[in-house]
């Protein structure tokens, strides 16, 4: 497995991230889900490598999860310059 392969098929890097922000949440938590499955299995078998690589990828995936999961900006910044109104 290269180092950059995906582990489970929802958690692979090639596949394209849905457009909407709950679907991307969605796609984000099947990932973690099908990792840490993942991550159990290679733990039970004591692959030690492959185990560190899956755990990496759950970092990157929880990662995303977090990102996806902070609020949407309804307000956009003041793009004002100094003294106008």
């Amino acid at each position: 497995m290269s180092r950059h392969a995906a582990f489970t098929p929802t958690s692979d890097l090639h596949r394209a991230m849905p457009e909407t922000a709950h679907a991307r949440l969605d796609r984000t938590h099947a990932a973690l889900a099908s990792l840490r499955e993942e991550e159990r299995r290679l733990e039970r078998l004591g692959f030690g490598e492959a185990l560190r690589r899956c755990r990496e990828q759950l970092r990157y995936w929880e990662f995303l999860a977090a990102l996806f999961s902070l609020p949407a900006s309804t307000s956009r910044p003041s793009h004002r310059t100094h003294g106008s109104h």
